[in-house]
């Protein structure tokens, strides 16, 4: 209901703001004249959006169709790779028309919904890999109570939160900026950014500065400790336990530690670009590090567990040979 009252308020402050002139559009100043590869970038780019599509497409439907991954970890796996298509479509099919394109521009609509995609695809990140964290926590901890304490209920419950709170987080981040006033419309970056539209900004963006750095601390630090005290706790077991538990945790947490160092990474590129001026930096790896975040994180996980977990592993492999035949 706060949220709502929320909305409300600034769709009626927009209404209102009957002498202010509203900007129809954005220019993206990062894209560069490539000539006579821009077919080629078109082409690698398709490609890399494609391979996403059909690797995370392809461990969904494995996860859902087999019976015996319908387990917590897979279904919390099933809601990360869900995830990565969300984040990937948010980004590939305007990027793929931009490269096209001689005139670098978004609608506005355009642009603040992309900035909800993209934005809310990371919080939903974090948050399943924190689950995640939480779910390999009470497997390798409690194993003789993991049945009782991750219930099927439990697991919906887990993933509904993971995507809720983001999802009505930042449609109240998208509130703040729609009725602001703009004194410009370039964006120095290949894709839409809250931050840069607050930076255009001729209004006094103080109400937007605050909640932006209040959800991001708390979007990212809850996550982020919880992460660390299951690992603590993992640790902890693993030292103390015998060969089978440190194998056990290692086969089930290695692909999820190499997946959340990969986020982070990429977390990390796009907080850098957002907070900081990046003028000086080469404009082939300003956009290197501005895609980064929404292209390894959805390529680099269907790769990792389905390879590292054996289940996973199997179950695809039957499945393109059935195909095949």
């Amino acid at each position: 209901m706060f949220y709502f009252m929320i909305l409300q308020f600034f769709f009626i402050r927009r209404r209102l703001m009957t002498n202010s002139t509203q900007i129809s559009y954005f220019m993206f100043a990062a894209y560069f004249d490539t000539g006579l590869f821009k077919h080629l970038c078109f082409l690698i780019v398709m490609f890399l959006y494609m391979l996403i599509l059909c690797s995370n497409l392809l461990l969904i439907v494995v996860i859902c169709v087999n019976r015996s991954l319908h387990e917590p970890m897979y279904m919390f796996l099933c809601s990360l790779f869900v995830n990565e298509l969300y984040g990937s479509t948010g980004l590939f099919p305007l990027l793929l028309l931009q490269i096209l394109s001689d005139i670098h521009t978004v609608s506005a609509s355009a642009c603040f919904l992309q900035i909800f995609c993209v934005y809310s695809y990371g919080s939903v990140e974090l948050l399943n890999l924190a689950v995640i964290s939480y779910d390999r926590y009470l497997a390798i901890c409690y194993p003789l109570q993991y049945n009782t304490r991750m219930t099927n209920h439990k697991v919906v419950v887990l993933i509904s939160l993971s995507w809720l709170f983001p999802l009505l987080a930042f449609i109240v981040l998208v509130s703040l900026i729609v009725p602001l006033q703009l004194c410009g419309n370039i964006i120095n970056k290949v894709y839409c950014d809250y931050y840069s539209i607050v930076k255009l900004a001729c209004d006094d963006t103080t109400v937007q500065n605050i909640y932006g750095l209040t959800h991001a601390t708390l979007g990212i630090s809850c996550p982020v400790l919880l992460i660390c005290y299951t690992y603590i706790k993992i640790l902890k077991v693993c030292f103390s336990g015998s060969k089978q538990t440190r194998q056990k945790a290692v086969s089930t947490c290695t692909p999820h530690l190499a997946s959340l160092l990969n986020f982070s990474v990429a977390a990390c590129f796009e907080i850098v670009q957002s907070r900081f001026n990046m003028t000086g930096v080469p404009n082939v790896l300003r956009i290197f590090l501005s895609l980064y975040f929404l292209t390894c994180p959805p390529l680099f996980n269907p790769v990792i567990y389905g390879l590292k977990l054996s289940k996973i592993r199997v179950t695809c492999k039957n499945l393109i040979l059935n195909v095949g035949c």
